[in-house]
C-alpha cells in the first residue's frame, strides 16, 4: 500500500451517517445515489475492487460499477470472490459464468493453509496444527481451544476462512477501495455505515477503504433495481417489465440461467451465506416473498448474525 494513503482521497467520510434507506425514498433515488458513489470511488482511488459473492446485493454494486465505468470511461476494477470452501456449487458456477460472460478479471481470494487441504468443513481442526499467522489470527478472533471448527458461520472460522483471505488479497494486490454490498437495514451491526467507510488501522487490516454504494437499498428496492434495470439492461431482447414467477416463467427463448440472478434466490433462498449454514425462506423465489413482513436472514446461521458486530470489528464486510 501507498505510503501517502490515503492522503490522494478527498473524500467525505461522515457521508451517510444518521441516515436510513427513507432519506432515499424512491427507487430512481437510491440509484442516484449509488451512480454518484460509484463515480466518485472510480475517480479517486488508485487501484480499487469489486467485492463479489454472487448474491444479490454484491451484483447490483458490480452492476453499477459497469455501467458508470461504461458512461464515464473508467477501467472496470477486478472482482474478488471469497472462497471460503463452503459455498453452493450453483454459486460457484453462476460467479465463474458471468464473469466469462461480463470479461471480467475476477480474482479469487482463499486462505490456503495447508491443512485446510486434509479437512472437510464441518471437521475439528487443531490449532497446533495451522500456519503461525493463521493461530496469531484465531488469536485475534478471541478463540479458546485446542481445536476450530473448520466452517465459515463461528466466530474464528469465520475470521480466518474470510476475513484473513481478504486481508491477504488487499495486502498482495494493493487495493486501496473494495466496493463491498452492505446495507443499512440488513444487519444491526451495519446500520452506521457511511458511503466511503475509512479501514486504516494497520493493527487490524491492511489499510484501505470500503465503498458502500447501495447502504441507502432496502431488500424491495434492490430486487426492484433487477427487474427494472440490471436484467434488461444486460440480457439483450429480455422484455420490459417481465418479472418472473417462477423458474420456468421465461420469456420465450430465454431459460433462467441467460439472466445474472443466482438459480439460489429462484429456489427461496433470500441471503446466501455458506451451503450448510443458509436455508430457504419459502418456496416462492425471493423477490416473491413477504419482503416486509419478515427478516431477510433468518435463514442464516444465527451464531455469525450474532457475531456480526466483532466480526467487522476484525475486517469483515
Amino acid at each position: 500500500m501507498a505510503e501517502q494513503f490515503p492522503e490522494y482521497l478527498s473524500l467525505d467520510y461522515d457521508e451517510g451517517r444518521d441516515q436510513t434507506a427513507a432519506d432515499y425514498p424512491s427507487l430512481e433515488d437510491k440509484l442516484g445515489k449509488a451512480i454518484e458513489v460509484t463515480r466518485v470511488a472510480l475517480e479517486q482511488y488508485r487501484n480499487p475492487a469489486v467485492m463479489w459473492t454472487g448474491g444479490k446485493d454484491s451484483t447490483l454494486v458490480l452492476y453499477v460499477v459497469l455501467q458508470v465505468a461504461e458512461e464515464y470511461g473508467y477501467d472496470v476494477p477486478p472482482v474478488v470472490f471469497i472462497d471460503h470452501y463452503q459455498h453452493f456449487d450453483e454459486v460457484v458456477e453462476f460467479v465463474h459464468r458471468w464473469a466469462e460472460e461480463w470479461d471480467l478479471e475476477l480474482v479469487v481470494a482463499r486462505n490456503d493453509d495447508p491443512v485446510f487441504e486434509s479437512h472437510t468443513p464441518g471437521d475439528d481442526v487443531p490449532v497446533d496444527s495451522l500456519t503461525e499467522t493463521n493461530r496469531h489470527e484465531l488469536a485475534r478472533a478471541d478463540h479458546d481451544g485446542e481445536t476450530f471448527r473448520f466452517e465459515a458461520d463461528s466466530l474464528g472460522g469465520n475470521h480466518l476462512l474470510k476475513t484473513v483471505a481478504l486481508n491477504d488479497v488487499v495486502s498482495e494486490y494493493g487495493f486501496d477501495g473494495i466496493f463491498s454490498g452492505v446495507r443499512w437495514d440488513e444487519q444491526e451491526a451495519r446500520a452506521d455505515e457511511t458511503f466511503f467507510s475509512p479501514r486504516h488501522d494497520s493493527e487490524k487490516y491492511p489499510p484501505h477503504d470500503r465503498v458502500h454504494s447501495i447502504v441507502q437499498f432496502d431488500e424491495r428496492a434492490l430486487w426492484d433495481a433487477f427487474w427494472h434495470f440490471i436484467v434488461p439492461d444486460t440480457v439483450e431482447g429480455w422484455p420490459e417489465g417481465h418479472v418472473p414467477q417462477d423458474d420456468d416463467d421465461m420469456p420465450e427463448g430465454f431459460t433462467a440461467e441467460d439472466i445474472p440472478v443466482s438459480p439460489k434466490y429462484f429456489e427461496g433462498f433470500r441471503s446466501l451465506g455458506t451451503e450448510k449454514g443458509s436455508a430457504k425462506s419459502a418456496d416462492a423465489p425471493a423477490w416473491l416473498q413477504d419482503l416486509e413482513g419478515t427478516t431477510e436472514r433468518q435463514g442464516r446461521a444465527q451464531d455469525k448474525e450474532n457475531l456480526m458486530a466483532r466480526l467487522r470489528d476484525l475486517g469483515y464486510m
